[in-house]
């Protein structure tokens, strides 16, 4: 049964630069990448392929030998010109420069209706499209051998400048539908579609068989599926749920109905540096210098792949992360402010009222806000700010301490199954006493994950 569920904690950032509903026309990237760093818990890459190489979209680029069953493929056709490496050789990214013509690697279309969910696992997994699949706990890539108690959705993005999944998925309705018939193929239980209730369902999800149609409301983070998978139904230790993305489902429900790896997605280019934020069609692992040069207010900007609060820095011939579906531009923060924190004030945004800005005296203002933290770390400071935008039942302090302290039965008894970064990003916002909020979960997770 469908559930409606309303929140009232959290806090909406609301910046200056979000696209307008409309494709811009940009000229096509030229250049593409796939980052082993996109996939949390890749652990030992192998490269299937050699400077020079003539690939398809679709064809195997690497794999992680401690899941060698799922390839990780190209998100176009042309040719490998660079296999990046870092310190000890560490994989950075394959390169690759697309056809003008894009071809493609073809499977015979898949027959859900005769298909046993092994074989449907394996061959999603040696599609391309299988990383789009992540486990909680740990938010890693899902191994296809697991079969997981449920499958969330999140149809909705509360993330700031996020695109409208309303408008990016247009014209998708019959992809978006293969792709939730074949999910519903590997799990043991529900698929749930989580929608925006303070908002009429879009056109693109109202139609959808197969899933159950959840409503959420309230600020941010309520789109974000860990705090969906909460409310609906909490993982426990043992336990096991899958999460996808919408344009993760669109590219599944591809390879069922036409065999093929179709990478292509259109992104949100958003930020108050850029002079028309848009929307722009394109394909994963995107150089996003095509959307961005020539398209900016001022030089000194950053360039987030993603969003503000989770999104990833890159530089501006950097390339769009798999998981990415936007691009965020600002004003880099690289300077000091005499006070700047406790100047009274309507052009800065702060969740705290206390510390002299006026910001709540606005709260639809859309305000223009920079890299700067204005501050440096410091000793946790106990206020009840970070419980008060967390709409879970956790105690983020206590289990931040936690893993600061490598208490392994605190941390599993405070929550961190039921969480990754971005469901306590919004903590790192409003932390005055500037923690790297997200690192720190992420080595909770890993504590648990390889103890």
């Amino acid at each position: 049964m469908s559930k409606i569920v309303k929140l009232k904690k959290g806090f909406d950032i609301n910046l200056v630069g979000k696209a307008k509903q409309e494709l811009a026309n940009f000229a096509a990237a030229q250049t593409f990448a796939i980052k082993p760093t996109d996939f949390i818990g890749f652990q030992r890459p192998k490269v299937l392929v050699n400077e020079g190489d003539t690939v398809k979209a679709g064809t195997p680029l690497l794999i992680d030998k401690a899941m060698d069953q799922v390839i990780y493929a190209s998100p176009v056709s042309g040719e490998i010109v660079e296999i990046k490496r870092g310190d000890r050789r560490k994989l950075l990214e394959i390169k690759i420069l697309a056809h003008k013509a894009m071809t493609f690697e073809t499977s015979e279309k898949v027959n859900l209706a005769s298909i046993d969910r092994d074989t449907l696992a394996a061959k999603l997994a040696g599609s391309g499209v299988w990383p789009n699949i992540i486990q909680r706990p740990f938010g890693i890539v899902a191994n296809p051998a697991d079969t997981p108690k449920a499958i969330f959705i999140s149809a909705f993005d509360t993330h700031p400048l996020a695109p409208d999944y309303g408008f990016t998925l247009q014209g998708e309705e019959k992809y978006l539908q293969a792709g939730i018939d074949a999910l519903a193929k590997l799990t043991s239980g529900k698929i749930h579609l989580n929608v925006d209730g303070s908002k009429p369902v879009p056109a693109v999800f109202s139609g959808i068989q197969g899933a159950q149609i959840n409503q959420f409301s309230g600020p941010h983070p309520a789109g974000n599926v860990g705090v969906q998978i909460h409310h609906l139904d909490p993982i426990n230790k043992g336990e096991i749920a899958w999460t996808v993305s919408p344009t993760g489902v669109v590219q599944i429900g591809k390879f069922i109905l036409e065999g093929i790896y179709d990478s292509s997605k259109v992104i949100a280019v958003t930020g108050s540096e850029i002079t028309k934020p848009s929307y722009v069609k394109t394909f994963s692992g995107a150089n996003v210098s095509t959307f961005v040069k020539g398209n900016l207010n001022s030089g000194h900007v950053r360039v987030i792949s993603g969003n503000v609060l989770t999104g990833e820095k890159i530089h501006l011939e950097g390339f769009l992360g798999f998981y990415h579906n936007q691009v965020t531009v600002i004003p880099e923060g690289d300077y000091y402010e005499f006070l700047g924190w406790a100047k009274p004030t309507t052009e800065k945004l702060s969740y705290h009222r206390a510390l002299g800005l006026l910001s709540f005296l606005s709260p639809k203002k859309e305000y223009v806000l920079d890299s700067n933290g204005r501050g440096e770390e410091r000793a946790f400071v106990q206020t009840g700010v970070f419980e008060s935008v967390t709409p879970m039942d956790i105690l983020p302090v206590y289990l931040l301490k936690a893993i600061l302290a490598e208490d392994f039965d605190e941390i599993e008894e405070l929550g961190i199954y039921e969480i990754v970064e971005e469901d306590l990003a919004l903590c790192e916002f409003v932390d005055v006493s500037k923690h790297p909020v997200q690192e720190l979960v992420r080595k909770g997770i890993e504590l648990i994950q390889y103890s």
